[in-house]
């Protein structure tokens, strides 16, 4: 392992450059044509740096997904990437690609085009120091992850319950790196109240007000918030009304959850999905679901923890820490299928924010310690 560590230290340069290179590729997600220019850069670099072969996964509403293989065998390691970003086109002008101090900075630097370089100099190293593993290692890399991965979600989950183990390149956790071992399960609801408009002042009785309906039910929701659970309804976007002379014909609320457990998942879905109104004159449509299903830290999952954190101690001199998020990421869709360790990607912070930037130095070692963890679960 120790010659694993070596050679990607001699790579820090070389992991900057690359990452420069995919920053300065805009791909925010809901602009298809450029996150595609991402995913053919991505795919050739794929090849360049392996050896390896890519298939392109087509998406309706978005760019394709890469599908990335190296190495051969009857049995997978799966790594899942994502290279969409939240940033719209022309972010770098006010955020342009720098270092400064040690760190790296600029749109997607953290969340995460660094773990995408960390990925792809892994399995690099394992090619040129001749690592002979008995699996294919499959690397998935998608185009709508910020958005939820309504297009990548199934290709994901067939690639994860055909793996013995999977490592999901989001960001670590803090100023330390922590591994992300237990995330919440997300879900958003839309709630649209139809209720009877009327003249306020003329004929008040002869209208049901949608949004004092709607103020009933935020309360309701709002109370199904258990934090001891690790549960929180969040109503977080309302509208409502025509005029103030008018009783309210319609109003409408979006909705956030984030549940701890499959078994409060299924508990607040229900009570969220089988609302029903106060006033007979008001109907109540409900649409969403909990769309990231929680990921609970499992035997299995500990058992991938303790491995990593050994070889981080051993080989690269730090001690691996774990957290649990309220976060989603495609882990949630992961962990069911496979035993999946999260947040093996870049060491930084400011995810989604104007200071979004990794640390330089730690890039060879995140990338070694994937490398480690591919050998150590490919040759077994």
């Amino acid at each position: 392992m120790d010659d694993i560590v070596r050679y990607l230290q001699d790579k820090e340069g070389e992991m900057v450059s690359l990452l420069r290179d995919l920053v300065l590729i805009e791909s925010p997600s809901s602009e298809p044509h450029l996150t595609e220019k991402m995913g053919n850069y991505l795919s050739e670099k794929f090849i360049e740096m392996t050896g390896g072969t890519f298939t392109k996964l087509p998406s309706d509403d978005y760019s394709s997904h890469i599908r990335a293989e190296w190495g051969e065998g009857e049995r997978q390691l799966l790594i899942v990437t994502h290279f969409d970003t939240v940033w719209p086109e022309g972010t770098l002008e006010d955020m342009p690609f720098e270092i400064k101090d040690g760190k790296a900075y600029g749109p997607g630097t953290f969340d995460m085009k660094g773990g995408i370089v960390q990925a792809l100099y892994a399995i690099q190293s394992l090619k040129d120091l001749n690592k002979h593993l008995n699996k294919k290692i499959v690397l998935m890399m998608t185009s709508d992850e910020e958005l939820g991965s309504p297009t990548s979600k199934d290709y994901i989950m067939a690639e994860a319950e055909k793996s013995d183990a999977v490592f999901v390149l989001e960001p670590s956790q803090g100023s330390q790196g922590a591994l992300k071992t237990a995330r919440k399960g997300v879900g958003t609801y839309d709630i649209t109240i139809h209720g009877v408009s009327s003249h306020a002042g003329i004929e008040p009785e002869k209208g049901a007000s949608a949004i004092e309906e709607l103020a009933e039910q935020i309360t309701y929701l709002s109370n199904l918030t258990d934090l001891d659970k690790g549960t929180s309804v969040n109503v977080g976007i309302i509208d409502g009304g025509s005029s103030k002379n008018v009783i309210a014909e319609e109003a409408h609320a979006v909705v956030d959850v984030r549940v701890q457990t499959q078994e409060e998942m299924d508990r607040v879905a229900l009570l969220i999905e089988q609302i029903k109104s106060h006033d007979e004159d008001i109907e109540i449509d409900i649409e969403g679901e909990i769309y990231r299903p929680p990921l609970e830290r499992t035997d299995e999952i500990e058992a991938l923890f303790d491995r990593a954190s050994d070889l981080a101690r051993d080989y690269l001199g730090f001690e691996l820490e774990e957290e649990s998020t309220g976060g989603g990421s495609d882990a949630n869709f992961t962990a069911s299928l496979s035993p999946t360790l999260d947040g093996l990607g870049a060491v930084g912070d400011g995810a989604h924010a104007q200071h979004e930037h990794l640390v330089v130095k730690e890039m060879p070692k995140r990338s070694a310690l994937l490398a480690m963890l591919l050998c150590d679960y490919g040759s077994n």
